[in-house]
């Protein structure tokens, strides 16, 4: 079996991830703990491990109570506000999903220790509240430039890599570069797609990193077009998107 991936949509706007194959199963960011324990109970899998991309509640809540009806190890970033850390992890680690090998990527920006989860022969990348489809997280413990450096690393994976983030913000996050960009055909389109999806209860996930690099205005920030929509023409890329970032949490 190869490597399975079920979204999860937990609280109002969270997903987690039931990652699987014939060895078992690993979950993603739980923040809470009972759609997760379902999931895995209904493909009669047995759960490995929790993967923890940062400690906000709302991506690791669920994982102490998993750990206790599972006996499975919770694994997230060197960060002693990450409860019930098994194994702490950073920048080149690995992590294995039965054949699939997991590279650890260090994101901070949002979180001082966020990290994201890469797997290049199966071409997805997890990213939590780093990089959203459309968007990016708020920049909470980092800087922009920390922040833009972070994106940086996420936009030079290969064009079809899926990404999964940690929430669905996408129609807001498209509305907010169609404003930006009114001309950008292919954020007017997207819109268009994730609003249907949206308007049919689908998951707005997984986005591919070719579509983030040709919508997301926070990975654009060095495209001079967008540097002049928000009067920053000339200024250096990390300024640029501290001005996006400021717009968006103002939006």
């Amino acid at each position: 079996m190869s490597l399975q991936i079920l979204i999860l949509p937990l609280l109002r706007d969270n997903y987690a991830y039931l990652l699987r194959d014939q060895t078992g199963a690993v979950v993603i960011d739980p923040g809470v703990a009972p759609p997760v324990w379902n999931a895995v109970q209904t493909a009669g899998v047995r759960l490995n491990e929790v993967w923890i991309t940062h400690h906000h509640a709302d991506h690791c809540g669920g994982a102490e109570e998993l750990k206790r009806l599972a006996g499975c190890a919770v694994i997230g970033p060197r960060d002693e506000r990450v409860p019930v850390l098994d194994r702490g992890i950073g920048r080149g680690d690995t992590l294995r999903v039965g054949d699939t090998e997991f590279r650890v990527l260090a994101v901070p920006g949002h979180t001082r220790s966020h990290v994201a989860y890469y797997a290049p022969a199966a071409g997805v990348v997890f990213t939590g509240d780093c990089l959203f489809a459309g968007g990016c997280g708020r920049v909470l413990e980092g800087n922009a430039a920390e922040m833009w450096r972070s994106l940086g690393e996420l936009r030079a994976l290969p064009d079809a890599t899926r990404v999964y983030c940690g929430h669905d913000y996408t129609v807001d996050n498209l509305e907010f570069a169609a404003e930006l960009e009114p001309s950008n055909q292919a954020v007017r389109e997207r819109l268009a797609a994730m609003r249907q999806r949206e308007a049919r209860g689908e998951p707005t996930v997984p986005s591919t990193i070719e579509a983030e690099r040709q919508t997301n205005p926070f990975l654009r920030a060095d495209h001079e077009g967008l540097a002049r929509a928000v009067q920053r023409a000339g200024s250096p890329p990390q300024e640029v998107f501290a001005e996006l970032r400021r717009r968006k949490d103002e939006w």
